[in-house]
């Protein structure tokens, strides 16, 4: 798969999860903007097929639907991140960055729930004071996972559909 391709997978995988219909996105016109961005980027050069893609590994990986829309809002972030550093007086950039903000208005929370991620591996495990917290929260912890929420609400919602 080329780099066009997977440039393309991406977003298509990202406007699916976000709920962006064709009739909403001009894929052609995505396309060719896309291809004039990878001009800007020079993304034909013979280092970009090293190692493999970059994005589109990590979504293997991420299989749940809300999972999926955790790891594609971070997505959209870095791409509009990377274009902040653009010439946004061109078209094909303004008209990208704008498909990615809106992409990026349905899922508002999916950017803090990947900062909350962080935040966790950050915490320093060999301070006492963490440990102390981290002991006491840790048997709320353990009854989160032995008894998901989720369960509950499905076991529930099919009593309630039983008409036995």
């Amino acid at each position: 798969m080329t780099c066009q391709t997977y440039s393309l997978f991406v977003l298509s995988v990202i406007m699916i999860y976000y709920g962006h219909t064709a009739s909403s996105l001009n894929l052609v016109q995505l396309q060719d903007d896309i291809d004039k961005l990878k001009a800007d980027f020079n993304s034909s050069h013979s280092d970009v097929a090293d190692g493999g893609p970059i994005i589109v590994e990590k979504l293997k990986t991420w299989t749940e639907r809300n999972e999926k829309r955790i790891i594609l809002s971070q997505i959209v972030t870095m791409y509009l991140e990377m274009l902040e550093n653009t010439d946004k007086s061109k078209p094909h950039i303004k008209h990208i960055s704008e498909e990615l903000y809106t992409l990026k208005s349905n899922l508002p929370d999916g950017v803090k729930k990947v900062k909350d991620i962080m935040d966790l591996a950050k915490l320093p495990m060999n301070d006492l004071r963490i440990q102390r917290k981290a002991a006491n929260e840790l048997f709320s912890i353990l009854q989160k996972l032995v008894d998901p929420p989720s369960l509950k609400r499905k076991r529930s919602q099919s009593q309630r559909r039983c008409n036995c």
